[in-house]
C-alpha cells in the first residue's frame, strides 16, 4: 500500500489560522502551476468523532453527497489540491478524497471524469472493515468516516468499493508515524486544517465545492439515487454557462450518453 502516496516534503509555512483567502491562494497556485511536490500548512481545528457502526449493522443514510458535473469540469484539478490540503496539511494528489481522472485519446466531453466518494446509502466499505474502524456520527449528519486510531491499514474497504477507481486512499500518515491509513470522504467533517471558523461537514463548507472554478461541484442533502451514476453526475450548467462560454446547457447536445 505505500505505493499509494509521494513523499511529502515540508515547506516554509507560516503557523497560524488559515483565512478562506489565503487558503483558496495556496491550492489555486499550485494547481495554476507544475506541482512538482507537497507543502505543509499550519492551523489545526477539532475533529469530532463518529459513533462506531456495530459490525453488519447498516448506518442510517448520510444527510450530506457531493454532486460532480465531469462535462463542466475543466480538469484543473483545484479540487484535488484542496481536498489534501484540508485534511493533511499537504498538497498531493495521491491523497486526495476526489479523484479528476483524464484521457487525452477521446474527445470531449468524455476526457474528463470525476470520481467522488458517493457517501452510499449502503456502504460497502464498511461491511468489510475488519476492525469497526467506520463510524457514522447522528451528530455529524450520519456522515461515514475513518476512524484512524482503529484502521490497521489492511485495504479491505478500498477492495470493497464497488466504483472504479476506488474512493478509499489507503497511504502512509504522518500522524501514525508512517502507518498505512485509509482514508476516504467525510465531507471535510475531521479536516484538520480548516479555514473556515465552521469548519465542514453536511454543516459546514467542503473544500472542493468552495474552491471549483467552474462551479462543477455541489453539496446536496437530498440522497441520490443510488443505482448508476445519474444520481450523482448531474448538470450543474446554466444560461450563463451557454451565454458566456457558448456551450449547449443539455449534456445530450454535447454527446453524453449518461443522461
Amino acid at each position: 500500500m505505500t505505493n499509494h502516496h509521494d513523499k511529502m516534503k515540508q515547506g516554509a509555512s507560516k503557523s497560524g489560522t488559515l483565512s478562506r483567502r489565503s487558503f483558496l491562494q495556496n491550492a489555486g497556485t499550485a494547481a495554476a502551476s507544475a506541482v512538482g511536490g507537497s507543502y505543509i500548512i499550519c492551523g489545526v481545528v477539532e475533529i469530532a468523532g463518529g459513533s462506531p457502526i456495530r459490525k453488519g449493522a447498516k448506518p442510517a443514510p448520510s444527510t450530506g453527497y457531493i454532486l460532480v458535473d465531469a462535462n463542466k469540469c475543466q480538469g484543473c484539478v483545484s479540487c484535488m489540491l484542496a481536498c489534501s490540503l484540508i485534511h493533511e496539511g499537504v498538497e498531493n494528489q495521491s491523497l486526495s478524497r476526489i479523484q479528476i481522472l483524464q484521457n487525452s485519446f477521446v474527445a470531449f466531453p468524455q476526457d474528463v471524469a470525476i470520481s467522488q466518494c458517493r457517501q452510499c446509502v449502503d456502504p460497502a466499505c464498511v461491511k468489510k472493515c475488519p476492525e469497526n474502524a467506520l463510524s457514522a456520527s447522528k451528530a455529524k449528519g450520519n456522515v461515514r468516516m475513518v476512524d484512524a486510531g482503529k484502521c490497521i491499514g489492511c485495504g479491505m474497504c478500498f477492495d470493497a468499493c464497488p466504483h472504479t477507481p476506488s474512493r478509499s486512499v489507503v497511504a502512509p500518515d504522518r500522524q501514525f508515524k508512517g502507518k498505512d491509513k485509509a482514508r476516504k470522504c467525510d465531507l471535510c467533517t475531521n479536516a484538520r486544517y480548516h479555514w473556515d471558523k465552521r469548519g465542514g461537514g453536511v454543516n459546514g463548507l467542503q473544500a472542493c465545492v468552495a474552491i471549483c472554478p467552474m462551479k462543477a461541484i455541489k453539496f446536496t442533502t437530498a440522497v441520490p439515487a443510488q443505482k448508476g451514476d445519474k444520481g450523482y453526475l448531474v448538470n450543474l450548467r446554466n444560461s450563463h454557462w451557454n451565454r458566456r462560454f457558448g456551450f449547449p446547457e443539455d449534456r445530450r447536445k454535447m454527446g453524453d450518453k449518461q443522461q
